[in-house]
């Protein structure tokens, strides 16, 4: 009967270098190979936008992606004027945004939800 002690004794320090070295080896190839991987499918998806070419409008002026042209920003401001003016509700339609500086308040304060320790003589 083979028992765990005797499996263990049968390993030499050499076989297990060689089984240390192998593993560490098969990692790093395995994360070279991952690295490869990635850096192929990064190169694709960016070789197939470079294959699209850049929409231009009539004025061929390019667009940069994230830009509006002024013809875009007219037609969105329409369209809020438009939805604005359909409200039941009349509103100012000014929009203005105040900095508020909030004065210290014990509602806020985390200190305060902590335990304290208590007093030991």
């Amino acid at each position: 009967m083979i028992t765990l002690a005797n499996v263990n004794a049968a390993w030499t320090w050499s076989e297990m270098l060689w089984v240390a070295l192998i593993s560490i080896c098969l990692v790093f190839t395995v994360l070279v190979l991952l690295i490869g991987v990635m850096k192929l499918f990064g190169f694709l998806f960016t070789a197939k936008q470079a294959k699209t070419p850049a929409t231009t409008l009539a004025t061929n002026t390019p667009i940069t992606q994230g830009q509006l042209h002024e013809d875009e920003v007219a037609a969105i401001i329409t369209a809020l004027r438009l939805y604005t003016s359909a409200l039941h509700d009349r509103e100012s339609e000014i929009l203005t945004i105040h900095n508020i500086k909030r004065a210290y308040s014990p509602w806020n304060s985390k200190i305060h939800g902590l335990t304290q320790m208590p007093n030991r003589k």
